[in-house]
């Protein structure tokens, strides 16, 4: 399995001056930045497209993991891709074809991933296992910050990470995440960890001492579990 990486949602930075807040993660030890994309429909808040995606990327030279939470998705696909993502995932409950939104995010020379939404089983991502880079693992219902981590959902980690085997599928966890809960991601066996307002709590002054929390709190566990 990959290092373990800390990709914190901009979803909880300040809007107000999102290009300096992402340079603060950036610099506080961010591995990717995740950019949550909602759209008030298939969940219930509104949040940035990709004209804002574009604004940021300069910022940083950063992996930029976003998480489409829309729905149609793919007319949506090649706005995002020109605006500076280096993956796009989306939900397979966006949608009734989700191999042809595969084929239509690697059009764009594009890494793709599928999200599960917490009731979603595992056995949703088999079909579309041999097309994906990432999987991502809701550990929350999708459409706002600072929820409380849904531990049935673990198991589901596991599960998961039984389908990929030996694959080089990158394993995500969105929601929830803390130096308390990355733990039980890590020995299930996921790999990367989005992480809102556990991130940006406290300003960029405290941004470097609260990833370096959940990565030591991730390592040990990897190592526990190893």
């Amino acid at each position: 399995m990959s290092t373990i990486r800390i990709a914190p949602s901009i979803l909880s930075a300040d809007f107000a001056k999102l290009g300096e807040e992402v340079r603060a993660v950036d610099q506080a030890g961010a591995d990717w930045i995740h950019c949550d994309v909602m759209d008030g429909h298939f969940v219930p808040n509104i949040t940035f497209g990709p004209d804002v995606l574009k604004a940021i990327r300069p910022h940083t030279k950063k992996f930029f993991d976003v998480h489409l939470m829309i729905a149609p998705v793919d007319p949506y696909i090649e706005a995002f891709a020109k605006a500076g993502a280096d993956l796009i995932s989306f939900h397979v409950e966006a949608g009734a074809h989700p191999h042809r939104t595969l084929q239509a995010i690697k059009a764009q020379g594009k890494q793709a991933g599928i999200v599960l939404n917490p009731g979603t089983p595992a056995s949703a991502a088999e079909p579309l296992i041999g097309d994906v880079d990432l999987i991502l693992l809701m550990t929350v219902n999708p459409g706002f910050g600072g929820q409380s981590f849904i531990h049935s959902v673990v198991d589901k980690i596991a599960q998961v990470r039984a389908l990929i085997g030996e694959r080089p599928i990158t394993l995500e966890i969105d929601g929830g995440v803390t130096p308390e809960t990355a733990p039980l991601c890590i020995r299930a066996g996921a790999d990367t960890l989005v992480a809102g307002s556990a991130v940006f709590k406290g300003g960029p002054a405290a941004y470097a001492g609260n990833i370096a929390a959940i990565r030591k709190a991730a390592e040990t566990a990897r190592g526990d579990w190893v």
